[in-house]
């Protein structure tokens, strides 16, 4: 595989990021609640900080660092996709993966103001932080690039 077809990846999987959320907000709106099971439900919030709200009361300059914070991960991470070997192919997922989460929640803090957050995980009293697949691709991402970098 070339390195465009990781890009490539990048691109589709943002995409897809992108389209989720707008059918998040299309379908649930803000506070609404579909019920899937007991353990998941599609829950629309907007999340003006970083992971797990972090900073989301820092009133409004958090949209910019945070957007900021993005931009630079991103291009660190462009860049050293171009710098990996091709034969590192689970290297290069992990980059993409990350990428593309980052990508994905950049455009929402950019364009919203807010990341747009659906997928509840919740089980009797335990409520997981509500997040959406930029979070998902990101985490696989740097677990992926964790078991890569321990097998060395």
């Amino acid at each position: 595989m070339k390195i465009k077809h990781y890009f490539l990846l990048v691109v589709l999987l943002a995409t897809l990021d992108q389209l989720t959320k707008l059918l998040a907000y299309e379908y649930l709106g803000i506070g609404n609640s579909i019920i899937i099971n007991k353990f998941l439900s599609l829950t629309f919030a907007h999340n003006y900080g970083a992971a797990f709200s972090f900073l989301a009361d820092s009133g409004g300059w958090q949209r910019y660092f945070l957007s900021s914070v993005s931009a630079i991960a991103s291009i660190v991470i462009s860049i050293w996709m171009l710098r990996t070997a091709l034969k590192h192919k689970l290297k290069l997922l992990s980059l993409a993966l990350i990428l593309s989460g980052a990508i994905g929640n950049m455009i929402d803090r950019i364009v919203n103001g807010f990341v747009v957050d659906f997928v509840d995980f919740h089980y009797a009293e335990f409520n997981y932080p509500i997040f959406n697949f930029a979070d998902i691709f990101i985490s696989i991402g740097v677990v992926l690039l964790i078991i890569v970098d321990w097998k060395k």
